[in-house]
């Protein structure tokens, strides 16, 4: 039995579940997320909790339970607090600018980068050079940050690039002059 399929999903207050077999919707200050659960797990609600059981003890169905309980954990959490994904630009010339909903991102080009965002996802822009992408959906919005983060990928020689905050760059040396 997998240790993290095995733990209860506490339900918060403000937040209401709908369970209709595998298909499980959660509505919450900060949205409304739903999603279909692959086969081979059972979700039931006790009283102020979420819990999900698999099945059979068929291998596959053993390997869905963590991940089931884990993406239904992340959907209450995601409606009830949310989630951001804070990036950095570091370079000269690199900035971030939000037009309408819309990012455009200088990072060097000729050009800026726009990007709309996905129904559901925020961006945020702090001192021209931090990025703040937010929503409920932790997948969506990881995946949002992820493609900020494509458009320049940190350098390992002088670090300049767009990264996630907090993230380290392993560093290369240049090269060595003649001996």
């Amino acid at each position: 039995m997998s240790r993290i399929g095995k733990n209860p999903i506490p339900i918060p207050d403000k937040v209401a579940v709908t369970l209709d077999g595998l298909a499980v919707s959660v509505k919450g200050p900060k949205g409304e997320l739903s999603r279909t659960l692959p086969e081979g797990v059972s979700v039931s609600q006790v009283e102020n909790t979420i819990v999900v059981t698999p099945t059979s003890q068929k291998r596959k169905s053993r390997e869905r339970h963590g991940l089931c309980r884990s993406l239904v954990a992340n959907m209450v959490e995601g409606v009830s607090k949310g989630y951001t994904r804070k990036l950095e630009l570091i370079g000269v010339g690199s900035r971030a600018q939000v037009k309408g909903k819309k990012l455009v991102v200088s990072a060097g080009f000729s050009h800026p980068v726009e990007m709309d965002p996905p129904e559901g996802v925020t961006f945020a822009v702090e001192n021209n050079t931090n990025v703040t992408v937010s929503g409920a959906d932790k997948e969506l919005v990881g995946n949002e940050a992820a493609k900020i983060r494509a458009i320049r990928p940190p350098e390992p020689y002088k670090g300049k690039g767009i990264r996630y905050e907090g993230e380290r760059i392993l560093r290369k040396a240049g090269k060595s002059g003649k001996k």
